[in-house]
């Protein structure tokens, strides 16, 4: 199993403002999310779940960690459907991985227990139609609520919060120039200061 390697985010810098970079994280990772979920329910390819699960809890990792830069009602409501959504794709994904399991187990079981696997592939595949069930009803309330438009939005709330510098180098990072005393004997009486 590979777990889906994780996209840049291109804009992700120290010298962001933080609020930028939430903007630019929320993004990056909601599309990547959209991204994973053609053919999710097939049951055929039990990696395409697995990746759109992986990019769910990267979108609620970048969710949870820059929760101060969005409007607190609007986060909320997003983060729990991404939650829902990510529980949905959980409920799919656990059968996905037991069953292949018994499907590696098969060959060193003996005659007389393969009734028993029998039964218990059964009972997982079953539990896999439910998951997946759930996981259709939870894309399309995604769908329907419009999810990714309301991901959009909370990036450009966080991108455009009054008060954020915009980012632009090293010398938003210099502080402004000190006076100095000629008896501290660090040269003329005004210092400059930079971080660099």
């Amino acid at each position: 199993m590979c777990v889906a390697k994780a996209r840049e985010i291109p804009q992700l810098d120290p010298a962001v403002p933080f609020a930028r970079a939430a903007a630019e994280a929320v993004a990056v990772r909601a599309q990547e999310l959209f991204d994973h979920a053609a053919d999710v329910l097939d049951t055929q390819d039990i990696e395409r779940v697995h990746d759109m699960r992986v990019a769910s809890r990267r979108l609620r990792a970048v969710l949870e960690i820059f929760a101060p830069c969005f409007p607190r009602d609007q986060h909320k409501a997003v983060l729990r459907e991404v939650k829902d959504l990510a529980d949905a794709l959980g409920a799919r994904r656990d059968p996905d991985v037991q069953l292949a399991a018994l499907e590696e187990l098969a060959g060193a079981l003996r005659k007389v227990e393969q009734p028993g696997l029998r039964v218990l592939t059964e009972h997982l595949r079953t539990e896999q139609e439910e998951g997946n069930r759930t996981l259709a009803r939870a894309l399309e309330h995604a769908r329907d609520s419009d999810l990714a438009a309301r991901l959009r939005a909370l990036a450009l709330a966080a991108r455009d919060e009054p008060g954020e510098p915009e980012a632009g180098g090293a010398e938003e990072l210099r502080p402004e120039p000190r006076e100095t005393s000629q008896e501290d004997g660090r040269g003329p009486a005004r210092a400059r200061a930079a971080v660099t």
